[in-house]
């Protein structure tokens, strides 16, 4: 039964497809760069060359070797994401303009709050190692959820999103030259994902039947929207990669950073969770088997990304700064999924692309205690109107930042910063694994609020 196979695999595709959406730091597709809330207010400009900033250790380790204290850092900010959808569509595509309309709400604001913590520790090391410096950090830069009403009109494509990421990463950087500086680190990635949708089992049955004229036959039992089923889908992976980076003074004023990231291969494994009316169990006998809980995976790479970052001082009180950033996403054009016993249930087509990011940022030392900074960015979307879902309705942004530092002692300084995300309308054109169509337009937008502290001993 071709609709068995192709719910079994559309619902796991999306599952370990969101896990890897959400799971790569600093790019777009709902990903993160909120690791710094310094950072943050200059809408990430200057992400790689990191001056008094120990998140230095994720961004480019390089920049390590121009700490000269034991410093740790912990940043915490705040993302207060909107998503709504207006659309309508079509129940079962395949009967063309005598499809029945699919009926529903818009599902709601299907965004959330959700925190982005990260804590970052950098350690000079002295003696013979003098010039060495060492960093570790934790965070978790990939948290989402989204989630729709109940019984909305994209039920059939997504309900719940929901994903969790951990990173730990060590760091390593050596200072060659009082202006130039290398380093790398180890990166261990842990990722968790739950995502849910509807099944429309009353279309399949009364489609599968032998006569499709059943899905318009009073007397027949099932009928399109008439018999929804749910699936649910819990995936974990974790993975490695690592970094590397440089920083370069060619002259006082000017700061030049590179880092790459590289990819992670990740073995998602994941469990399908189906809900099926008795009615349906009934319907189905023995091929409700092809809907038995169990287990599933796929193979994934996760994207390269390069980062290149400029940072020119005017004066002692007034810096510029500028960020370049390339995420390779066509790492992620085919998600071929398997059960545990190999048996594919096919490949899903989302062809995403390379996606560029650049932001200009600004710092002013209004006083030896208050640091004043802004920034703007324009960050590309990977997706493409041909293979975008309501679960990931991500476009072009645009970003606006401001950011403020208090130098409360020596020791122990205070960040804080707020930066709106604008999301260009987004269009929705798709079809689930049941058939049904789904047509409209999402509005997106997140504001993010950030905090942090440091301290040097």
């Amino acid at each position: 039964m071709n609709f068995v196979n192709r719910t079994n695999f559309s619902a796991l595709a999306l599952g370990i497809a969101g896990v890897l959406a959400m799971g790569q730091a600093q790019a777009s597709g709902f990903q993160l760069r909120e690791a710094s809330v310094k950072n943050l207010g200059r809408s990430n400009a200057g992400s790689a060359v990191f001056n008094d900033d120990a998140t230095a250790v994720t961004g480019n380790p390089a920049a390590m070797s121009s700490f000269d204290k034991t410093t740790v850092r912990a940043d915490v900010t705040v993302i207060d994401l909107s998503f709504q959808v207006n659309a309508t569509g079509t129940a079962a595509s395949a009967f063309g303009p005598a499809a029945p309309a699919l009926t529903g709400g818009d599902g709601g604001d299907a965004g959330d709050v959700t925190p982005v913590p990260n804590i970052s520790a950098v350690f000079p090391l002295s003696g013979a190692l003098e010039g060495l410096t060492i960093g570790a950090s934790i965070g978790a830069p990939f948290g989402l959820k989204t989630e729709y009403e109940d019984g909305w009109v994209g039920r059939y494509h997504a309900l719940k999103s929901e994903v969790k990421t951990v990173d730990l990463t060590l760091s390593a950087s050596l200072k060659l030259h009082d202006r130039l500086s290398v380093g790398g680190g180890f990166i261990y990635e842990r990722a968790e994902a739950t995502l849910t949708k509807a099944i429309d089992f009353g279309t399949a049955l009364c489609a599968g039947s032998g006569n499709p004229l059943n899905c318009f036959n009073p007397a027949f039992p099932f009928h399109p929207q008439g018999a929804d089923g749910a699936i649910r889908v819990d995936g974990d992976d974790t993975g490695i990669g690592w970094l590397a980076g440089v920083q370069w003074q060619p002259i006082d004023a000017l700061t030049i950073g590179y880092s790459h990231r590289s990819e992670i291969d990740q073995e998602i494994e994941g469990d399908l969770d189906f809900t099926l009316p008795g009615s349906v169990q009934a319907a189905l006998g023995p091929s409700a088997a092809a809907f038995a809980d169990g287990p599933g995976g796929a193979n994934l790479t996760t994207p390269t990304i390069d980062t290149v970052s400029v940072r020119y001082d005017f004066n002692d009180d007034v810096r510029v700064l500028a960020d370049w950033q390339r995420t390779g996403w066509d790492s992620l054009r085919t998600v071929d999924v398997r059960r545990s016993n190999g048996a594919s249930l096919g490949a899903e087509d989302f062809n995403w692309s390379d996606s560029d990011f650049w932001s200009l940022g600004a710092e002013w030392d209004l006083s030896e205690a208050f640091t004043l900074r802004g920034g703007y960015a324009q960050d590309e979307t990977p997706t493409n109107d041909l293979t975008r879902t309501p679960r990931l309705p991500d476009n072009d942004r645009t970003l606006y930042s401001i950011g403020l530092t208090w130098q409360v002692s020596e020791a122990f300084s205070v960040d804080a910063a707020y930066q709106r995300i604008e999301v260009d309308n987004p269009r929705l054109d798709v079809v689930s694994s049941s058939g049904s169509r789904l047509v409209g337009e999402a509005e997106g937008s997140a504001n993010l609020f950030g905090v942090a502290g440091q301290y040097k001993f």
